[in-house]
């Protein structure tokens, strides 16, 4: 069985029901990324005593659970490159971020919540990385940039209905219900949870491995040699310079956009907006978010995938510099709202897709583990530009300029890496 047998063959074709299953999975697990955005760092601050700093706790656990994932992904996609194993490892990872989430309902302390945080986050991630892989298993080379900007797509939206009835009960709950306002907190983590697996049980019921390294008899010969495998894997991506180039391009570009997101609320903060707009700024980036990013599969049809990535680059390099000449007030903060939404799904969706495109399909989990390495690993390089130029030049102004010095970088490698598939050729 290959992709093109459980997909439609025309590119423009309407979603297959395997296609439309595989996307769901981005609606579920987004309600709990839109959570961890808005709502689980409040609560973790009202956890801590009044002496301590959520920030660094905060970025302490988020950088352990993203280096986990960077660490574990290589290793563990290599081993999911075999027959029926994929599966396997994304009902590991999704299971143990759905009853971490359910955990956090559970009455404890700032440091075991921030604990039960980090596993719920390594959980998601990581079935992520494999939910990723299942691209190459569900559609064609054809129909990628159109399928996974629908999964962006209606990730941001769908997403947005558990969280807005999250919301209603934090602020509603203890009117109506008598609740505290932390019982109410607690019971949207079950919430989330609840529809996290609602939204999963479609691509459980419908996915086949089609690309694999080799059937499950050969199971244990394949883990024994994972760390080969593993080498061999990355001196083929050194030896591959389109591919290298992409991963190099991707890592500065992601890296500027990740940072752009963590640094808008903090901004909105500082311009004196209040937590509600900040709540309902989110909510308009999603809404925004959702259309642009299937416009973005289309376009990217008509186009080329790289081409439209490169220019969501250029957009960005403009929506830095809205960020640091014009933003002064909370309109400018809306209007940056929506170019971020106008944007972000579209280069994540293309940026997977494309990714697709150039890699073996046979080492498809082995290839996205160093892949989820240069997108979790990113936004370190960018916070680090912002805060030592703001620090060295005494202007916060200036420390959000150099995040355009990535899109530059990126851009450059963009421009100089032969795409293969316009050649016709995956890596």
């Amino acid at each position: 069985m290959s992709a093109a047998s459980i997909a439609p063959s025309s590119a423009n074709a309407k979603l297959s029901a395997r296609e439309k299953k595989w996307i769901v999975y981005d609606v579920g697990n987004s309600a709990f990324v839109l959570l961890s955005t808005a709502v689980i760092p409040i609560y973790a601050k009202s956890l801590m005593p009044a002496d301590g700093n959520i920030v660094s706790a905060w970025g302490y656990a988020q950088t352990i659970a993203s280096l986990v994932i960077a660490l574990l992904m290589p290793l563990l996609g290599s081993i999911a490159d075999v027959q029926g194993m994929k599966i396997r490892f994304f009902l590991g990872f999704f299971g143990t971020g759905v009853v971490m989430c359910c955990a956090m309902a559970l009455p404890l302390t700032w440091l075991p919540f921030l604990i039960v945080y980090v596993l719920a986050t390594i959980g998601l991630n990581g079935s992520l990385t494999f939910y990723d892989s299942m691209l190459i298993d569900t559609t064609t080379n054809e129909r990628m940039d159109k399928v996974s900007s629908h999964g962006y797509g209606w990730g941001y939206v769908g997403s947005t209905v558990p969280f807005i009835l999250c919301i209603a009960l934090i602020f509603g709950g203890p009117a109506v219900f008598g609740w505290s306002t932390t019982a109410c907190t607690r019971a949207a983590f079950v919430i989330t949870a609840i529809w996290w697996v609602a939204f999963t049980i479609p691509l459980l019921t419908s996915y086949k491995q089609v690309h694999f390294r080799a059937t499950r008899e050969h199971t244990r010969e394949a883990v024994a040699g994972t760390f080969t495998e593993l080498g061999s894997t990355f001196g083929k991506i050194v030896k591959n310079k389109p591919l290298w180039m992409f991963m190099i391009a991707f890592f500065f570009y992601i890296d500027a956009v990740n940072t752009v997101i963590s640094m808008s609320t903090s901004y909105g903060t500082e311009l004196g907006i209040d937590s509600t707009q900040l709540v309902v700024a989110l909510l308009v980036t999603q809404f925004v978010a959702f259309p642009c990013a299937i416009i973005y599969g289309r376009l990217a049809g008509r186009f080329g995938c790289k081409p439209m990535i490169m220019a969501a680059v250029v957009a960005y390099m403009g929506i830095v510099f809205f960020a640091t000449f014009f933003l002064k007030s909370a309109v400018e903060f809306w209007i940056l709202a929506i170019l971020v939404g106008m944007f972000q799904g579209g280069i994540q969706a293309l940026s997977r897709s494309y990714y697709g495109k150039i890699i073996p399909k046979d080492h498809a989990n082995e290839y996205y583990g160093f892949y989820d390495i240069f997108g979790k690993t990113a936004s370190i390089l960018g916070t680090f530009l912002v805060a030592t130029t703001t620090s060295l030049t005494g202007n916060a102004s200036i420390g959000v300029l150099s995040i355009a010095i990535l899109l530059v970088v990126a851009l450059v490698f963009l421009t100089l890496q032969k795409d293969p598939t316009r050649q016709g050729a995956a890596a």
